[in-house]
């Protein structure tokens, strides 16, 4: 088998994500390249595809939600996406177990929780109206005084196929947004049979080279070796000696391919979606990213590795990008960092007066 060293298996990756060259693609079709945005917060999927489409406009999204082809909902490892209304369709019963096995965190909470009497009842009640999830526990309380009340919406989230209902504010959802049965907005029915080699090859497609471990830690599902040797795939291996599994028309540029400047949102997927994530961001690095309460920060690249932190703020008038990088910045690194995030400063905070990039330290 060839060998892919850490620079090819950076690159192939990259070029996949669309942060080598952003591309002249509709949001919608970017969103389904990737397999999904995580979508932790309204705001961070936005910030994912300026990063990755030339000239992107926040309003090319705002009308994909409108329009329902894409939708926000909870799918791979249990957590909120952005997905294309058809991903959702065609992937929502394949992710099904892991949604059911995450019942399991509720530990002592889930006492008297009894299931498919919840769905049932929670289904009828949103088929009502859209609602918050604090309306769904409280309706559900009522109906089952016994079981812990956020025993009763996790149950709900996990179990019962709905998306979220977008609202007339920025970045298309509040943050305690109403949901909806997902069939009903979309206007289709759930595609009936589990996909799991399908989605394997979408994962490639989007994050390969990878192994059936990185798989399991972006999707949830467990098991997935029989998956990809069912599949026609190509084999490589990495410097450890690892197999590498991948799509016969993945790319994989040359490893001296030149990787700008990029900034990804907090939680960007490009970092929670293999097993082991030094294609992406050195082991050292990690703990200044990914917070004990598990947050995964704002980060940016540099030659294709996470290099810093990013925030942004507005104050007066004035809106401010902040990089705080991981030892010193160097001038010419600082020279392509600062054109890419007074870009970025703008796209955010377009009302501003004035816009500034600095460097914490």
């Amino acid at each position: 088998m060839s060998v892919l060293n850490a620079r090819a298996v950076n690159r192939a990756t990259l070029a996949r994500q669309l942060l080598l060259e952003r591309a002249s693609v509709p949001a919608v079709d970017v969103v389904g390249r990737l397999a999904g945005m995580q979508g932790q917060e309204p705001k961070h999927p936005y910030v994912g595809l300026w990063s990755r489409i030339d000239g992107f406009e926040e309003a090319e999204l705002d009308q994909a939600v409108q329009e329902r082809t894409v939708v926000r909902a909870t799918m791979f490892r249990g957590t909120l996406h952005l997905v294309t209304a058809a991903d959702y369709l065609r992937f929502r019963v394949t992710v099904a177990p892991v949604l059911e096995a995450g019942l399991k965190v509720l530990g002592d909470r889930g006492a008297g929780l009894e299931p498919d009497k919840v769905v049932a009842a929670a289904e009828k009640l949103l088929a009502k109206e859209p609602l918050t999830f604090t309306e769904v526990r409280d309706a559900l309380q009522e109906q089952f005084p016994e079981v812990n009340e956020r025993a009763l919406g996790f149950c709900t989230r996990m179990l019962v196929p709905l998306v979220m209902y977008p609202a007339d504010v920025r970045w298309s959802w509040t943050a305690n947004s109403r949901f909806t049965p997902a069939e009903e907005w979309i206007g289709k029915k759930l595609h009936k049979r589990a996909e799991p080699a399908e989605l394997v090859t979408r994962y490639l497609q989007a994050f390969g080279p990878a192994t059936p471990a990185d798989f399991q830690t972006w999707s949830g599902l467990q098991k997935a070796k029989p998956l990809f040797d069912e599949l026609e795939l190509e084999t490589f291996t990495d410097e450890a000696g690892k197999t590498l599994y991948d799509v016969p028309d993945g790319p994989r540029p040359d490893e001296d391919t030149p990787a700008p400047a990029r900034f990804l949102p907090e939680f960007d997927n490009v970092l929670l979606s293999h097993a082991k994530r030094e294609r992406i961001i050195a082991d050292e690095h990690k703990p200044h990213v990914f917070t004990k309460n598990l947050r995964v920060k704002a980060t940016y690249l540099v030659d294709g590795l996470v290099a810093g932190l990013w925030t942004a703020e507005k104050k007066r008038g004035v809106a401010t990008l902040t990089l705080t990088p991981f030892g010193k910045l160097l001038k010419k690194t600082q020279a392509e960092l600062e054109p890419e995030g007074s870009a970025l400063i703008r796209f955010l905070e377009p009302d501003a007066k004035t816009h500034e990039v600095v460097t914490a330290g």
